[in-house]
């Protein structure tokens, strides 16, 4: 089961990332962008940035792992609880989410 020290291990490879907080909770910012979240008040769940069209297709999947409130009700964020998600899956989820909010020239440093 990952943690949010392997959330942060995770992002941590990507450049320009820092640890930072947001609404008073631990998060993860490239360029002053949060893309992670802990959710400390609730849950716990993580909360990674994503397209909408992401975040129905998780949704949809059924899967465990992924969840919303009416408080996300269109806005692109995913809900991931970190006790069920599979570590690969959580990689990829938190690779994209930085790159939705990752400017064009930490991208281009990054070769994507």
């Amino acid at each position: 089961m990952p943690s949010w020290d392997d959330v942060v291990r995770l992002a941590s490879r990507r450049p320009g990332v820092r640890v930072s907080t947001s609404y008073r909770t631990p998060a993860l910012k490239v360029a002053d962008k949060t893309f992670a979240r802990l959710r400390t008040e609730a849950e716990g769940w993580l909360v990674l940035m994503c397209g909408l069209d992401e975040k129905e297709a998780l949704l949809a999947s059924g899967g465990p792992a992924f969840h919303t409130t009416p408080h996300y009700d269109g806005y692109g964020a995913i809900l991931v609880d970190l006790d069920v998600v599979e570590p690969d899956e959580l990689a990829e989820l938190v690779d994209a989410a930085w790159r939705r909010r990752a400017p064009a020239r930490v991208l281009r440093e990054a070769g994507e």
